[in-house]
């Protein structure tokens, strides 16, 4: 997702390379690009007035700092301002109130809205230790009820009895005393779902909500569908007053307009990412992350948290420690990929690696396999040395790897240039300041 969006981005700080200060007028050249990029994208178009404005304020409003070029200066403010468009932190799923935690969740058909419920239900039971109940309230599509409970067998969740021929009132009263008597300290209720928002979709949420008092009311919308998910938020939210939103499908190639707008526009925020099919491509959302891999820096954090799950403790927090001082080696970076195969997509693990973005969308191609291979082969033929210290490598030394590996000595250059590469972005990141709002903005020094 956000490739195009990236790429115009790119090309906008590209052209303040070489400029030797920033003036209004080549920011006003580079926010008019910004400005055309963010509406291609789908950004709803009073969240791009109030962007632009904002990153002009912010960029003029102060002395530029002798360290930074114009580039790295509008990088700067592009990325904080994307960062807050999106809000600003990651929101936690507040569920500190007195069990059942009740979450209703709603949303237009074909949104995901029940593949996310028990999503949502795996998240609380895997990762916040919880012990959730769902239930089906949706009466009018006839396999909904039975795809939840299929769904709940899946992750080991129980799904409260219901049938077609009951008031969804009744349904949610019955799994209310359910999970109150079997000690259920979570209540996830699944409701109905329409083409489009009318009355009558509207008039049962308003029961539910009445009857079952949720603690949250949480919007599943399809990122795919650009401005029109920004308006299905605004309308759910103008009448059940949403606490928070799950954005699907945003592992997709939308143009990314909804994930820049719905919180903006609705002041709710992005609590989750469904970032794929499988029932673990669930995530908490992060903007500051996001606004690091639209810009095309990468989500080092978020690689370092799949890397936690394959990795002890120690490893994991040397690992951080490593990324945040440039230290990073060829030697770690063949500790990642001998843990690759465990962690997903291939694809989505390169496009959290700062340079790597241009790649990864070919990633998980049998062609980008075999060069996966070819570059292990490459690195297994180096001594621990020369992993340890890629500068010590001279041409004999590349030719001996060649050698050793089956390559050529012209595809050893063309790794060893990446690797420079992922690196020279790393000390990028440094020089703007680890107490910066850029790396805030990057997850750094909080």
């Amino acid at each position: 997702m956000f490739d195009t969006l990236s790429d115009r981005l790119e090309g906008v700080f590209k052209k303040l390379k070489g400029q030797g200060r920033i003036t209004e007028r080549n920011i006003d050249e580079a926010l008019r690009e910004v400005r055309l990029a963010l509406l291609e994208a789908d950004v709803n178009i009073k969240v791009v007035r109030d962007f632009v404005e904002h990153v002009k304020k912010k960029a003029l409003g102060q002395e530029v700092l002798r360290s930074l070029t114009p580039e790295q200066h509008l990088v700067k403010f592009v990325a904080a301002e994307l960062c807050e468009v999106m809000g600003g932190s990651a929101r936690e799923l507040d569920l500190k109130v007195k069990p059942p935690a009740k979450i209703m969740v709603a949303g237009l058909q074909g949104s995901g809205k029940t593949t996310s419920l028990a999503k949502l239900a795996r998240f609380l039971k895997t990762e916040r230790k919880r012990h959730p109940l769902m239930v089906s309230t949706d009466v009018r599509r006839p396999a909904a009820m039975e795809q939840l409970r299929i769904l709940g067998a899946q992750i080991g969740v129980p799904v409260a009895e219901s049938r077609e021929t009951e008031d969804p009132v009744e349904i949610v009263s019955r799994a209310l005393m359910r999970a109150e008597v079997g000690g259920h300290d979570a209540l996830l209720i699944d409701t109905a779902g329409r083409l489009q928002i009318d009355d009558e979709l509207m008039e049962e949420l308003d029961r539910l909500k009445v009857a079952a008092n949720p603690h949250h009311t949480i919007l599943v919308a399809d990122a795919m569908t650009g401005q029109d998910a920004v308006n299905v938020a605004q309308g759910f939210h103008d009448r059940l007053k949403i606490s928070g939103l799950i954005l699907t499908k945003l592992d997709s190639d939308a143009r990314g307009g909804a994930a820049l707008s719905v919180r903006a526009i609705t002041g709710a925020p992005i609590l989750f990412a469904g970032m794929g099919e499988k029932l673990d491509a669930f995530e908490v959302f992060h903007p500051d992350r996001l606004a690091s891999r639209i810009l095309g820096m990468g989500d080092m954090l978020s690689l370092i948290e799949k890397t936690q799950q394959n990795y002890d403790q120690n490893k994991a927090k040397e690992l951080e420690r490593k990324l945040k001082k440039n230290e990073f080696s060829i030697e770690d970076f063949a500790e990642q990929l001998r843990t690759i195969r465990k962690m997903g997509s291939i694809g989505d693990l390169l496009g959290m690696i700062p340079g790597l973005k241009k790649i990864a969308g070919q990633a998980d191609s049998e062609e980008a396999k075999a060069e996966l291979k070819r570059v292990q082969a490459i690195i297994d033929s180096m001594t621990r040395q020369e992993r340890q210290n890629h500068l010590i490598l001279n041409g004999k030394r590349r030719a001996r790897i060649a050698a050793g590996s089956g390559a050529s000595v012209q595809e050893v250059n063309r790794f060893v240039k990446q690797f420079e590469q992922t690196r020279k972005m790393m000390k990028k990141i440094t020089r703007m300041g680890v107490g910066g709002p850029l790396m805030r903005s990057l997850g750094f020094g909080r």
